[in-house]
């Protein structure tokens, strides 16, 4: 394997090292000191449960596509663990998800009475009946910052293609921004199919080509352009998915207001059983659940499984949405599971969206270095993760690298789970939450940290 450049990651304040080392290698497998908080967590973990567990969803339940009646027996299963568990702040969250979708019939733009050639984007709402004008305004590629320098409010949004922001991400700004429609100019010539995230909240959006966006946005430059946007015969049908969410309080006289997330998302693809992806995922996070449901911390921390990943990460996108600003700013990890428990997957790793360290794989790296070895990390979203990361909260996604051969297919089944696997994920995870988690460690600073360096290795490698 192609070894990458070392990096320096983000580091945190660990009571007991700052006085034991300012190295690195503090926090490795010979410090008794440290291996005994460890034991308060890893020698609780039952790696029986955690079989059961994957055995009981992938094979008593099945396939545990998002919305249906599947769906609904884990939840409530999930549910009724994390009961038994002790948790009395159990929450079971509600959203709605696309389960098919027409495409619109109809999509036209004109401005000034000239028509231009456009495709309404899959997943478009359509215009009200007979079409919708407003004046146009241009934003660039769409990012955030570019909406939020102009005025957009009641306007149809001129958009460029490209920039490494995804069609949906440049409509999400847009109508935050108050726009009641967007026109995407393609950055190539051609006009092919595409579509926004399977939400029916979406706006009206259509896609242009570049000749005739270019010359618009040119004319538009040197003064005001009503345009007129016309999209009819879209139809949604929706149905309900679910998150479960199991707080664990911190103890009240020693609460450092801060919270720590652990997720995996519970639903699967039709096909298979879903045993490694992911009800190895969510039967790690409720054996955490239930060996931390009473172990004193003085940090609160949320259990979360996720609906309708498998659907483009939609349970994550309704959870973060929900989370009020103090909540993020006082969110310090996110830990998501996903896919970690068959044999035929590559080695343990952590992914972020943007490929760079944090508090997550900082944690997740000290954590493996005191039980078993370094953890690289890579550059991945896609995952449970993502959501968090989007609005500022540091997260990762834990999992084997490569990704097994059965990612997705029939063959996904519990005869090629693990035991191995699943229990090192529980116990790195579990270290690595208790370490940041316990009474005795100092809180963990999002912008001032330690000065003790953790390295985790970035390795090109590792793809999922």
């Amino acid at each position: 394997m192609k070894k990458g450049t070392k990096i320096v990651g983000t580091t945190v304040l660990i009571g007991s090292l700052l006085a034991a080392s300012h190295s690195a290698f503090a926090e490795t497998k010979d410090n008794p000191s440290q291996q005994a908080f460890d034991n308060k967590v890893v020698k609780r973990i039952d790696v029986d449960r955690i079989y059961e567990n994957v055995s009981y969803l992938a094979e008593t339940i099945g396939p545990r596509v998002a919305g249906t009646a599947k769906e609904d027996q884990t939840v409530e299963y999930i549910a009724n663990q994390f009961k038994q568990y002790g948790f009395n702040n159990v929450e079971i969250q509600p959203f709605k998800i696309v389960t098919s979708y027409n495409r619109p019939t109809t999509a036209s733009f004109s401005v000034n009475e000239t028509s231009y050639q456009v495709t309404a984007f899959g997943y478009s709402q359509n215009t009200p009946s007979g079409g919708m004008s407003s004046k146009l305004v241009y934003v660039g590629l769409g990012s955030e910052a570019e909406v939020a320098g102009k005025d957009v409010s009641g306007k149809i949004a001129l958009v460029h293609r490209g920039g490494g922001i995804p069609f949906a991400t440049k409509m999400s700004n847009a109508k935050n921004a108050g726009a009641s429609g967007v026109v995407i100019i393609n950055d190539v010539a051609g006009l092919p199919t595409s579509n926004l995230a399977a939400d029916e909240s979406n706006l009206p959006t259509l896609f242009m080509t570049k000749a005739e966006g270019d010359a618009l946005v040119s004319t538009l430059g040197q003064t005001t352009l009503t345009g007129t946007m016309r999209i009819e015969g879209a139809k949604f049908t929706m149905t309900t998915s679910h998150n479960v969410i199991a707080t664990k309080k911190p103890q009240a006289n020693k609460d450092t207001k801060q919270i720590i997330m652990v997720g995996a998302h519970h639903d699967s693809v039709a096909v298979g059983t879903g045993a490694s992806d992911n009800a190895s995922g969510t039967s790690v996070l409720l054996e955490l659940a239930r060996v931390l449901a009473n172990t004193p911390t003085d940090t609160e921390i949320r259990f979360i499984t996720f609906g309708a990943e498998e659907r483009g990460l939609l349970g994550s996108y309704h959870y973060t949405k929900q989370l009020s600003k103090d909540e993020i700013n006082r969110t310090v990890a996110m830990l998501n599971m996903d896919m970690v428990g068959s044999k035929n997957a590559g080695k343990f790793a952590m992914f972020t969206v943007d490929g760079k360290p944090n508090t997550v794989t900082t944690l997740g790296n000290s954590a493996g270095t005191r039980l078993y070895e370094a953890i690289s990390y890579n550059q991945v979203g896609r995952s449970d993760h993502q959501p968090f990361t989007e609005v500022g909260i540091p997260a990762a996604v834990f999992s084997y690298a490569p990704l097994e051969p059965e990612y997705h297919s029939p063959n996904d089944k519990i005869e090629l789970i693990s035991k191995e696997k699943l229990l090192k994920t529980a116990q790195v995870l579990g270290a690595a939450i208790y370490q940041a988690a316990r009474p005795d460690t100092p809180a963990l600073e999002r912008s001032k940290v330690a000065p003790i360096p953790i390295e985790a290795e970035l390795d090109g490698d590792l793809h999922l």
